[in-house]
């Protein structure tokens, strides 16, 4: 027998988000914070719905629709006015938090509007900025590289042509930042990732525009994808050390430096790092496996919708 379709609408409000499905008439109500939310996109993710309709409410969905996008979930914000024009067509004249859901669930699966998603414009603008600062940084390396050998009076053109560049690539941070925190599925992700010892925006951008498979992966998978997953080298009865290779080289250059900093700051990567080289392990081969068990907690953050906490990742 074939699964039903199940379409889910939400009335919010400043404090509650009322839950309808349709056809089932199942109606639920979670606070409009952070653990209600998190609630929310686990029972979906759960019960997996055709379509998610909410209503523009000012500003009070933005969180949750933020969130459910972010979990890959159909979802599409309608005008109020569409909403109340459908309940009066479909002859609901009463007005309650939970009938306003069931309008909502019964309009996803009538009239099925547009879900939402990160505009591909958007997309294309900040991937352009994250190749541009990628291009920033690779000249300021050369720079600083050339610097060491230099003399006067070229030691002066480089060190002003350094300070210009680091100014750009500062003002590309900012705008990066700024497309990151006006889309709401980014918001949600780039609060989760910067709630970890270790990763700052530099590294969130990175990881939310160039990994969007971030949390949607097992951990084998997400980290093969990165390439930070150990492969063999063996041949007939010759058995080489394991290495890295391959995989996405930006995002695990970003993960290294993030990683980097969380062997000094984040105590899970660090007591891990500290144990690793107690064994004999290279620094290495330590700082690999640091990196994996870092994307391993991430890809599990963004999975759950959890923020950062040591005692719930401390065994990830």
């Amino acid at each position: 027998m074939a699964e039903q379709e199940t379409f889910v609408g939400i009335d919010v409000s400043k404090d509650r988000l009322d839950i309808a499905s349709c056809p089932t008439g199942g109606c639920w109500s979670v606070s409009n914070d952070d653990a209600g939310i998190a609630t929310l996109v686990a029972h979906l993710e759960a019960h997996p719905p055709v379509l998610v309709v909410l209503e523009a409410t000012g500003g009070y969905e933005t969180l949750a629709a933020g969130a459910m996008v972010a979990a890959g979930m159909p979802v599409a914000v309608v005008n109020p006015r569409q909403a109340r024009d459908f309940a009066r067509s479909m002859g609901y004249l009463a007005k309650t938090d939970p009938i306003d859901a069931r309008v909502l669930a019964r309009f996803a699966q009538a009239i099925r509007p547009e879900p939402r998603g990160i505009p591909d414009e958007e997309m294309q603008l900040v991937r352009a900025l994250m190749a541009r600062r990628r291009q920033l940084t690779e000249m300021i390396t050369a720079e600083q590289n050339r610097l060491k050998l230099s003399k006067e009076p070229v030691r002066g053109r480089i060190q002003k042509h350094i300070a210009y560049l680091e100014e750009e690539k500062a003002a590309v941070d900012k705008e990066l930042a700024e497309h990151i925190r006006r889309t709401p599925a980014w918001r949600e992700k780039d609060d989760l990732l910067q709630s970890v010892p270790g990763i700052g925006s530099t590294a969130s951008c990175a990881l939310i525009v160039e990994l969007p498979e971030l949390g949607h992966l097992n951990r084998k998978k997400i980290a093969a994808l990165v390439g930070v997953a150990p492969l063999n080298r063996d041949s007939g009865r010759w058995r080489g050390t394991r290495g890295v290779w391959g995989g996405r080289a930006h995002v695990r250059s970003i993960l290294y430096m993030a990683t980097l900093t969380a062997v000094r700051y984040n105590p899970v990567i660090r007591a891990f790092y500290q144990r690793l080289l107690a064994e004999g392990k290279a620094t290495k081969v330590a700082l690999t496996a640091c990196m994996r068990k870092l994307l391993t907690i991430l890809n599990a953050m963004v999975r759950t919708h959890t923020r950062w906490s040591p005692k719930a990742f401390a065994r990830q």
